[in-house]
């Protein structure tokens, strides 16, 4: 990559508008704009056109972090507890239960059709088994979906708060990976304090971020919303350090943030969004640079395996099992069950095996990132016909 700031500042610049411009193409035709932005980083980077040779799963995890820290708060300021009160339930399933078959499933196939161990397989399916908000919400605007209210309520709140267990569950099959002494009982200790500490820091924090905007007074209206990207920062440092899951918090911080009146909401729930957008931009290319697309033709094969059978059996058959207590109908849970994207965070989860030195963390690299891809282009575009 160049190493000029001047350079630097022109190439991201010109990406980033490019990117914003391709957004009238995904509303258009339905196409996720992650998949637009994930191109556009791959067309730029070292096999494509742009020749820039990028890589380093270091930067990429750690940008990846702070652009998910700054999303997940966005989708929790941006959620209305109203609505997701009576699906709450559901959701937690989905974002437990759901999340822990769905990975165990894929990893079982995965270690089945591709030789790896079960333990790698299983790593493979822990890192998809999150989905996606931004890409399940930008393709229902997009072309104008009827979907219940419900539902999408429910879908929302799995989607923000199902990105948590996936990250944990990540971290946890790596120590095993790197420790095989590590006991079945450390394992479930690790679990419940990162959510845990997650849940306690995250609600805390949202109150007193709630009192302290109600409670400040200041002329200058523009300092509440750097007010509350510091307090977004300090809630998932903090969370960290006490060895709690910090994703869970920051998303919890900022739905309880909303659960009550705030001073300014709209203006901070508007420069949110505008952040939360940057943040997926710049993600999703620094994402595709990481990519090496001659690196994929080898994969794409049984990538495409893979993907089918996370589509058409996994996925629905956690959904089934999680929302077994529900009320909702069959029809409702396999119309979840689809709108199940996989996006940005499973590929930012495939960066961890990478830098903890996991055997064939570059093939499990490569293979997320197609997953993914194939989820959102064949789970996208057909959203509003199933929907209806």
């Amino acid at each position: 990559m160049p190493t000029s700031l001047e350079v630097l500042f022109i190439i991201f610049s010109a990406l980033t508008i490019l990117s914003i411009l391709t957004i009238k193409l995904s509303v258009r035709f339905g196409i996720p704009s992650l998949v637009l932005f994930l191109v556009i980083g791959m067309l730029a980077g070292s096999d494509g056109l742009g020749g820039l040779y990028f890589d380093n799963p270091a930067l990429v995890q750690s940008l990846g972090v702070i652009a998910l820290v700054f999303i997940l708060f966005s989708g929790g300021l941006d959620t209305e507890w109203e609505g997701v009160r009576p699906v709450i339930w559901s959701g937690l399933s989905l974002s437990t239960v759901g999340v822990i078959l769905t990975a165990v499933t894929v990893g079982w196939f995965v270690s089945v059709v591709q030789g790896l161990s079960f333990l790698e397989g299983l790593l493979l399916g822990a890192i998809v088994s999150s989905t996606d908000a931004a890409a399940v919400f930008m393709v229902l605007r997009a072309r104008n979906a009827k979907i219940p209210k419900k539902l999408a309520n429910l879908l929302e709140l799995e989607s923000g708060s199902n990105d948590p267990m996936g990250v944990v569950l990540t971290i946890a099959i790596i120590q095993l990976l790197t420790n095989p002494a590590t006991s079945f009982v450390e394992l479930v200790g690790f679990f419940l304090i990162q959510m845990t500490v997650g849940a306690v820091v995250g609600i805390a924090m949202g109150e007193l971020i709630r009192w302290t905007l109600n409670r400040l007074k200041l002329e200058l209206t523009g300092i509440y919303p750097v007010l509350s990207v510091a307090f977004a920062l300090l809630t998932y440092g903090l969370t960290a350090e006490l060895k709690g899951s910090g994703f869970l918090a920051v998303y919890l911080a900022g739905l309880f943030l909303r659960r009550r009146p705030i001073a300014h909401r709209r203006s901070l729930v508007q420069f949110h969004d505008g952040l939360a957008w940057l943040m997926q931009i710049a993600m999703f290319l620094i994402l595709g640079l990481q990519v090496f697309p001659a690196r994929l033709l080898p994969i794409a094969g049984i990538g495409l395996v893979v993907a089918l059978f996370l589509i058409f059996v996994a996925r629905p058959l956690s959904v089934h099992v999680a929302l077994v207590f529900s009320t909702l109908s069959f029809r409702e849970q396999m119309l979840v069950a689809w709108v199940g994207l996989r996006g940005a965070v499973p590929i930012v989860l495939a960066t961890f095996p990478m830098l903890a030195g996991i055997r064939h963390a570059d093939t499990i690299f490569h293979l997320v990132f197609f997953i993914a891809l194939t989820s959102v282009l064949l789970q996208g575009p057909p959203i509003p016909w199933i929907a209806r």
